[in-house]
């Protein structure tokens, strides 16, 4: 007979963990008498993090005092007391290995339906003292799962366990975490999976995405998990491209043209995907990297990048005043996830200055497959002196069946004409948008400074534009996700102030810095990275939930630990990865 032997609740503290503050609702204790059960959480509980936990399909979860037993006996320890790993209900007789997901059970006066397997995060790694345990959890098959209320009520210690009703289609826990997380992702498993009704919309969708992968000839990593990273991997390397070409494109963007040194053709680009130059200023110095989109039309017989020149910019500089036509190049294939998406919806392009760049590129695809789609391009400027691409991107505009633009000059020069060169002065806002009128199905790419970038991305949700629509581009790194940590500030990465000089050396392309590697201070790229305070993105960090999943632009990597599932060819998981010698990393 299964039996509910503990109610366990907690509100969301303020831990201290690795010099932040960690916002976190794992720790519980357990509840003298009746607890209710309500449709969103029990009584007296609450979580930190409501975008990883809680919710109607994660209102109770729960563990097995049977799987407490296993790690204490792993572990050598005897310390797990009801709710050290964060369980709402700690429970007897219902192994993850025997429940299936739909499966539904009465505990005192409430109904409930099991809706997913446990999503592991560092935070069961705080709450246990064991900072492996996430990965630790998913391989075991031992992750415990969430349940759904279906019927509010009363329930409390001692309360037997009654299975009410069973799934039509049957996957234990245990095997949906597995087919999730594990290298095997069988097709008939993946639909199987997918006929479950109870199954949590999440867990859905990452199934959904596997199905889709597998269909469509991905062969590696893991697209229910990191989506964007797997579906587009780049082979690791640089290939020296002749400059072909130097054209001035505004006061201060100059377009740089490469082409092939041995003829061989080019790796073709998606619209809107960058490379990474690895530049040489100085002899016998550090090499520079920098990320540069390509802003010309797809080609295997040459890539066009375009530079703005920045009053400090190191790279920028160099490039603008010491390389000239016939000069060589280190590049690295075409890489991002930014690319122009399929479809016969409308496109909005929406950029600010050099930002310009990306969205340039998905104008020349569409308008080279004389695109019959509503496209709109909205761009912000200083003034015609920094409007780089104007005359190019009214050509293709006007060769679009439904093409149309819309310039914002905010300063316009003292020659520049209303109607000729720009449509508005000032900037474009929330009220641009609505007079213009975003098609709510449209999907947006956008692309520009970061004020410009969070500006938009606001204006776009006040207006109901769909999350899954906006698609942006983040010149330097990527927007942070660091699930639970309370008052990060935003810092500007640098090296640390340790740098000691000795060391494989480890570049951040995308950041535009680099750091040496010291064994003796950080376990893990993600801490370097960390330490240089680049924008990362985590939650397991311990190699399961592919979160910081980034492209390996050169070098060789060890994995410690070995990922659960390894990502897509040409990428790292930074959490567990350490250098063999020097690398540069994406990000």
């Amino acid at each position: 007979m299964a039996r509910l032997l503990s109610v366990n609740v907690g509100l969301p503290r303020d831990v201290e963990w690795k010099s932040r503050t960690v916002h976190t609702g794992i720790w519980k204790r357990p509840v003298q008498g009746r607890c209710w059960a309500g449709r969103l959480n029990l009584a007296g509980d609450g979580q930190g993090d409501l975008a990883g936990h809680g919710g109607e399909q994660r209102a109770v979860f729960v563990y097995q005092i049977e799987s407490c037993r296993y790690w204490q006996e792993q572990l050598k320890r005897n310390d797990f007391a009801y709710g050290a790993f964060g369980e709402n209900f700690t429970i007897e007789g219902m192994p993850d290995s025997a429940v299936c997901i739909g499966d539904r059970y009465r505990i005192g006066s409430a109904l409930f339906e099991v809706t997913q397997p446990r999503v592991t995060c560092y935070r069961v790694g705080i709450r246990t003292n064991e900072p492996g345990m996430p990965a630790l959890l998913t391989s075991s098959g031992r992750p415990g799962f969430y349940f759904r209320v279906l019927q509010e009520g009363e329930v409390g210690a001692g309360d037997e366990i009654v299975k009410v009703d069973e799934a039509k289609e049957k996957m234990t826990v245990a095997e949906a975490n597995a087919l999730l997380y594990s290298p095997n992702h069988p097709l008939d498993q993946l639909a199987r999976v997918l006929r479950i009704e109870a199954l949590s919309p999440g867990w859905r969708r990452s199934f959904e995405a596997l199905l889709k992968s597998s269909t469509t000839g991905v062969t590696s990593g893991n697209a229910g998990l990191a989506p964007a990273a797997a579906s587009y991997p780049v082979t690791p390397g640089f290939r020296p491209l002749t400059v072909a070409a130097i054209e001035r494109e505004s006061s201060d963007v100059f377009s740089f043209t490469l082409t092939s040194v041995d003829g061989e053709p080019l790796q073709a680009a998606l619209p809107g995907q960058y490379v990474v130059l690895r530049l040489h200023p100085s002899a016998g110095g550090p090499p520079l990297f920098r990320s540069y989109s390509l802003s010309g039309s797809v080609s295997t017989e040459r890539y066009r990048i375009s530079v703005k020149i920045e009053p400090n910019g190191k790279a920028g500089t160099w490039l603008r005043e010491r390389v000239q036509v016939g000069d060589v190049l280190d590049v690295s294939s075409p890489r991002g996830s930014f690319v122009l998406l399929p479809g016969d919806g409308p496109v909005v392009l929406l950029s600010a200055g050099i930002g310009a760049t990306p969205v340039l590129s998905m104008l020349f695809a569409l308008s080279a497959t004389r695109s019959t789609r509503r496209i709109l391009w909205l761009h912000a400027a200083r003034d015609r002196e920094h409007h780089p691409f104007a005359v190019e991107a009214r050509r293709l505009m006007h060769a679009l069946a439904h093409g149309s633009s819309y310039v914002c000059y905010s300063t316009p020069g003292s020659f520049d004409r209303r109607g000729r060169d720009f449509d508005a002065d000032g900037h474009l806002s929330q009220t641009v948008l609505s007079e213009i009128g975003i098609p709510r199905e449209a999907d947006v790419y956008l692309c520009g400074p970061a004020c410009f970038m969070a500006d938009m991305k606001a204006a776009l949700s006040a207006l109901s534009a769909p999350p899954k629509r906006i698609h942006a581009e983040i010149f330097n790194g990527r927007e942070a996700f660091n699930p639970g940590i309370a008052g990060a500030p935003e810092r500007t990465p640098r090296p640390p102030s340790d740098d000691a000089n000795t060391g494989p050396l480890v570049s951040f392309a995308r950041s535009g810095i680099a750091a040496h590697w010291n064994a003796a201070a950080h376990q893990s790229i993600l801490e370097l990275a960390e330490a240089c305070d680049v924008p990362v993105r985590w939650s397991c960090r311990t190699g399961v939930c592919h979160n910081c999943e980034s492209g390996l632009i050169s070098g060789a990597v060890t994995y410690q630990p070995e990922p659960l599932d390894p990502p897509a060819d040409g990428n790292v998981l930074i959490c567990c990865v350490r250098p063999q010698g020097d690398v540069v990393i994406d990000i």
